[in-house]
């Protein structure tokens, strides 16, 4: 109840980059509106206000910059890929029906201020929403700040702020005064931090309290003289950091009861911002959407051309699963269900995975499309492809009854089918997507064996060892803390162990990996502390975590996610395989845990290089396709050719280097990424950059081709068809270009790798059936696949699995595979 009141620029800044990049079709990016959208959205459910309102800064100078030409002179201005959100956000809240308040002259902060001292003089409860601390200053018994933190809001209150600082909110423009504000450019006194501030205030109440009593005894020295020299800028810092409270706007709190919204403007906006998922929870539709009855629905429907063939439409609903034709789906039994499944009868799927995971069928046959992974392929930027959010995208009203829904899914399975037939990717649907859902039902099914003793036993020698590695970094503290608290970690590092940092910043000092990696030789609390996270993220991440989801077979199945990634590869969960780590000899350990059953053995079948072969495939470099054509290292030869050296002179630490660049050159790395991965210079890295494409001139006329190539179209292919779009060539910010060539030159061969693979588990998955042998394919991580074999026939799955693994498709240079057979993962290794 009460009022709510938004900082406007607060919120939509933390929008920005809190969440990544989002466009929509033409370039404009969507990602602030979309996080403002979900923060109003979230705070009128949490909060219930009677009145609402959102404040924003004008371009037009305040009376603050009148008072001190420095004020916010560091400032950079406002991102254009922002800007270009901010009319679109503004018209979005008018749709809404709340008020937008902004005044020339005034900052946000006086709005809110002037606001919020309304209310409390009314007695009426505010809550300001905000991501700037600054407004902690207007907090009272009737003023409540929601601050806005990745983590979650936090609610300041009055006894909150006394808690966490040790003065009153009021308090805290003196505070400031004394301090300063690195992101505003209030100078405060020059070489007094929040701390010595916090003292200073906590002991005399005021910056007048402080002046008064500036020979006490409680003042050192060198404080003092600070003090001295800064008196003048102290008194005008705390006329800037003071929020006005009397900013002539329109303070009758009635006016700002929303208005009724007005859902035709707010379908129209976000349909051009192509926000389909904000429409959906508005319940709204886009803006060409039909509404109406089940006639409407078959209307829409009819509209739809090309038409599918005839067939029966599947949905799996509650539990149960309805097939039939359009319009006359009926629930099926388990017996019905079960002849079905194997009949010869044309069935289109909505979700083929979800359908054969309900119904415990091995699978579905004559299925011809299945409009899930459809709209994946029309979309592999979408994260939600549910049936509600499809129809939203799509103009196609949902219907309510099963019924009415097999009507919608044939409107939407037509539309699909021609995006997917006119960008020539319906072939990846018929030929590898689908058959493959029903290999990944089958390896969810299966699970793969457990040693959950093996893990607790390997958990507490983790524990023990993160343990003792925390007793030696207390040792160089010279006390306890929280290691895993940043702020506690940054307090040790860089005040009291005087470690060099950036300037410190609002939220504290910045103790990510790049900045302890940069640290690393500049004590040796840092190493241990690396080694510390590591540990940590071992036992907390994957010993417990593999713990938690080990079934009563003594199994894990993990479930394997087909529409999760933009480049094609398969994804996992609960738990994610594709993450345990390898990198570490102790994260190897790990795979020690990965068993057969009794009387198996597990075949572990890897490709080599899987990559580099795609990309000397693609390219057609001659260099790169000889190394693999003669079976030589490529890495070694990368070596020879960037450093100029012979091959039989290329060093350890040279292939490694070079083994960095290779695949550095598939990512789209630059310079600068490549230094801090072989350690080197960005000069040098640049330098090594340069050797590669010019001695790999195939690679570099591909990459510039490529790049262009996806300039002009919006979009770049695998060899099989997968499409990807890449929205962000056509942005205005130069760093959303620059991310959006790197997709456009490692897409091709990152996801013409992930068809390889999905094609090799659809051919060693049928191969595994017909040959009869015991054997079933049950992990896929990366470029490896596992399968479990009675020990009387691992050799032959071998042979198996080697022939149709370097077999699945024809590239120029031949596809190696490793084989490796043993009781464990870790022994296929």
């Amino acid at each position: 109840m009460g009022f709510l009141i938004i900082d406007g620029n607060s919120i939509l800044n933390r929008a920005f980059y809190g969440i990544r990049v989002l466009t929509n079709s033409r370039g404009v990016a969507t990602n602030a509106v979309t996080g403002f959208m979900n923060t109003l959205l979230m705070l009128e459910k949490d909060v219930n206000p009677d009145m609402i309102a959102v404040a924003f800064d004008l371009k037009a100078l305040t009376f603050r910059h009148k008072m001190y030409d420095g004020y916010k002179a560091n400032r950079k201005g406002m991102p254009e890929d922002l800007a270009q959100q901010l009319p679109y956000m503004k018209k979005i809240i008018t749709a809404m029906g709340i008020t937008i308040i902004e005044k020339e002259g005034f900052e946000a902060d006086d709005i809110i201020g002037t606001v919020s001292a309304a209310c409390a003089d009314k007695k009426i409860p505010c809550t300001v929403s905000t991501g700037d601390r600054d407004s902690f200053q207007l907090v009272n018994d009737y003023v409540t700040v929601r601050l806005a933190k990745t983590k979650g809001d936090i609610y300041y209150t009055p006894d909150v702020i006394m808690e966490e600082y040790g003065v009153t909110p009021k308090q805290m423009i003196e505070v400031k005064a004394l301090m300063g504000d690195s992101s505003d450019n209030i100078p405060g006194v020059p070489g007094i931090g929040e701390k010595t501030a916090l003292s200073l205030i906590k002991e005399f109440a005021s910056v007048d309290g402080v002046y008064e009593n500036i020979g006490s005894t409680l003042i050192t020295k060198g404080v003092r003289t600070k003090l001295e020299n800064g008196k003048e800028s102290c008194y005008m810092s705390r006329q800037l950091a003071e929020i006005c409270l009397t900013a002539p706007i329109d303070t009758e709190l009635s006016h700002y009861v929303p208005k009724e919204r007005d859902d035709a403007e707010l379908a129209r906006l976000l349909s051009e911002l192509e926000m389909y998922k904000m429409l959906q929870k508005l319940k709204l539709h886009p803006t060409s959407a039909p509404t109406g009855s089940k006639e409407a629905l078959e209307e829409s429907a009819a509209k739809q051309i090309p038409a599918m063939p005839a067939g029966d439409i599947v949905l799996t609903q509650e539990g149960g699963v309805y097939a039939g034709t359009v319009g006359a789906p009926v629930k099926l039994s388990d017996v019905e269900l079960k002849a079905y499944a194997d009949s010869d009868s044309t069935k289109y799927t909505f979700d083929i995975k979800e359908t054969l995971t309900v119904t415990g069928c091995e699978r579905l046959k004559n299925n011809r499309f299945d409009t899930t992974l459809a709209a994946y392929l029309a979309d592999p930027d979408s994260n939600d492809y549910s049936l509600s959010r499809l129809c939203a995208q799509y103009g196609v009203p949902e219907g309510n009854s099963i019924q009415e829904k097999s009507i919608t899914v044939a409107a939407l399975n037509d539309i699909l089918n021609c995006k997917i037939s006119e960008t020539g990717s319906a072939a990846v649907l018929t030929d590898i997507e689908i058959p493959l859902a029903t290999v990944l039902v089958a390896m969810e099914r299966e699970g793969v064996s457990i040693d959950a003793d093996g893990i607790k036993a390997f958990g507490k020698e983790v524990c023990e060892k993160a343990e003792k590695i925390s007793r030696e970094i207390y040792e160089y503290a010279g006390y306890e803390f929280n290691i895993g608290s940043p702020k506690q970690l940054g307090s040790v590092l860089f005040e009291k162990l005087a470690l060099p940092s950036a300037k410190k910043t609002k939220t504290g000092y910045s103790t990510n990996a790049d900045v302890l990696e940069s640290l690393m030789d500049k004590h040796p609390i840092v190493p241990l502390i690396t080694e510390y996270r590591a540990l940590t993220k071992l036992q907390n991440t994957y010993v417990t975590g593999l713990l938690k989801v080990v079934g009563e077979d003594g199994r894990i199945h993990s479930t394997f996610k087909q529409t999760e990634t933009r480049t094609g590869r398969i994804s996992s969960a609960e738990p994610n395989i594709q993450n345990i780590p390898v990198r570490t000899p102790l994260g190897r350990e790990m795979r020690r845990f990965f068993t057969a059953k009794d009387g198996c053995l597990l075949v572990d079948a890897d490709y080599s290089q899987i990559e580099l072969r795609v990309l000397a495939h693609i390219s057609g470099d001659e260099i790169m396709k000889k190394a693999f054509l003669d079976g030589v290292d490529i890495h070694t030869v990368t070596a020879s050719q960037v450093f100029n050296q012979p091959i039989e002179w290329v060093t350890p630490d040279l292939r490694s280097k070079a083994k960095a660049v290779n695949f550095g050159i598939v990512y789209g790395i630059g310079a600068f990424s490549l230094s801090k991965d072989i350690g080197v210079s960005v000069p040098k890295a640049s330098e090594y950059i340069r050797s590669y494409l010019s001695k790999y001139s195939g690679i570099a006329h591909y990459m510039e081709q490529t790049v262009a190539k996806a300039k002009r179209d919006g979009y770049v292919e695998t060899m099989f068809g997968r499409r990807r779009y890449i929205k962000e060539l056509a942005a205005k910010n130069k760093n959303l270009q620059a991310f959006g060539e790197r997709v456009a030159k490692n897409t091709p061969i990152q996801g013409t790798a992930a068809d390889i693979i999905k094609i090799a588990m659809i051919k060693v998955y049928n191969r595994l059936k017909e040959s009869g042998l015991d054997a079933r394919l049950i992990l896929q991580v990366h470029d490896e696949l596992i399968v479990e074999a009675k020990e009387d026939c691992a050799e032959k799955v071998a042979l198996l699995l080697k022939e149709e693994m370097e077999n699945a498709v024809k590239l120029t240079v031949p596809m190696t595979v490793d084989v490796n057979i043993g009781k464990t993962w870790y022994d296929t290794h």
